[in-house]
C-alpha cells in the first residue's frame, strides 16, 4: 500500500528536511511518528527538500507499507506522536506510479519580507526583516526578467546537485499588503537556494541598489557571483505541490494564515 500525506512545519528549530545523524530534522521527527503508527520502521519520501529554517504549508510525502490502518489513524496517530512545530493535514491512498518527488509538476513558494524600521518579534525566525524601504514596483519589474524556462545557473548554490539548472519560471509575483511585501514562485522545479537567491536580487533592485534590468543581466551571467547575496531561510514557505489531476490529491494554495 502506497500513502500520500500533506504536512506543514515551523523549520525554525529544524537542520532542515533531510534526515542527519544527531541532527533534528523534519524527516526524522516524520518517520518516529509514522513508525510507532505502524510499529516497524517506516521511511518516506518528500516532494521537494528544504534547508535549515525553512517553513512549509503544503509539503507532500509518500511512503509504502505492508502494515494495513485507516487513512484516519495515519493521520491522526501520526500527529499524536509529532512534535507541535511538525503537522500532518491530510492523509490518501495513492496510485502505484505515485511518487511524491517525480510526479510533481510544480512548487509553489512563497518568500516573506517584513519591510519596517523595527525588527519583528512575534515574527521572529518566520519572516525576513529589512529595515531599508524597498520598492515593490521596481521589484516586480526585476521578477519580469526572470520569467519564463532559463539557464538559473546564476541563482543556484555552488554545492547545487542538480544535473540541469534549467528550470521554467511560470509565475514569479511580487505584492505588498501594509509592511508585509511577498515573493510568490511557481516553477516546474527549483535548484538549491534558487528563490532565496532570486529574493536577494529583487530585494536589491527594491533598495535601489540595482536597475531592475539588472536580474536579466544577472540571469544571463550564468555564474552564481554575479547574483548578490543568499536571503536568509526564516521568510520562506514551501507553499504547495501540483500533481496531475488524476492523483486526486488535495492542493494547498495558498496559505491558511492572513498572508
Amino acid at each position: 500500500m502506497k500513502i500520500a500525506l500533506g504536512v506543514e512545519y515551523d523549520g525554525a528549530q529544524f537542520s532542515g528536511w533531510e534526515g542527519q545523524p544527531r541532527r533534528r530534522t523534519v524527516q526524522g521527527e516524520l518517520e518516529k511518528a509514522l513508525s510507532a503508527v505502524a510499529d516497524r520502521p517506516t521511511k518516506v519520501i518528500c516532494a521537494g527538500r528544504t534547508d535549515a529554517g525553512v517553513h512549509a504549508w503544503g509539503q507532500v510525502v509518500h511512503f509504502e507499507t505492508e502494515v494495513t490502518r485507516e487513512l484516519r489513524a495515519w493521520l491522526l496517530g501520526g500527529n499524536a506522536n509529532l512534535p507541535d512545530d511538525v503537522s500532518l493535514t491530510w492523509a490518501r491512498s495513492a496510485a502505484d506510479d505515485f511518487h511524491a518527488r517525480f510526479s510533481a509538476r510544480g512548487r509553489h513558494y512563497r518568500y516573506v519580507i517584513c519591510n519596517r524600521r523595527t525588527r519583528p518579534a512575534v515574527l521572529r525566525q518566520r519572516v525576513c526583516w529589512e529595515h531599508r524601504p524597498l520598492a515593490v514596483e521596481a521589484m516586480q519589474e526585476g521578477a519580469g526578467h526572470l520569467l519564463g524556462e532559463h539557464d538559473f545557473s546564476s541563482f543556484r548554490a555552488v554545492a547545487c546537485q542538480a544535473k540541469s539548472p534549467v528550470r521554467q519560471v511560470r509565475r514569479l509575483e511580487v505584492s505588498q499588503r501594509g509592511v508585509m511585501i511577498f515573493i510568490d514562485v511557481v516553477a516546474n522545479g527549483f535548484l538549491h537556494h534558487m528563490v532565496r537567491n532570486m529574493a536577494g536580487v529583487l530585494m536589491a533592485i527594491g533598495m535601489g541598489r540595482q536597475a531592475p534590468a539588472w536580474s536579466r543581466d544577472v540571469l544571463k551571467a550564468r555564474d552564481r557571483t554575479r547574483g548578490g547575496v543568499t536571503a536568509p531561510p526564516d521568510g520562506l514557505y514551501l507553499m504547495g505541490v501540483e500533481y496531475p489531476l488524476r492523483f486526486g490529491l488535495p492542493r494547498v494554495f495558498p496559505s491558511p494564515l492572513v498572508w
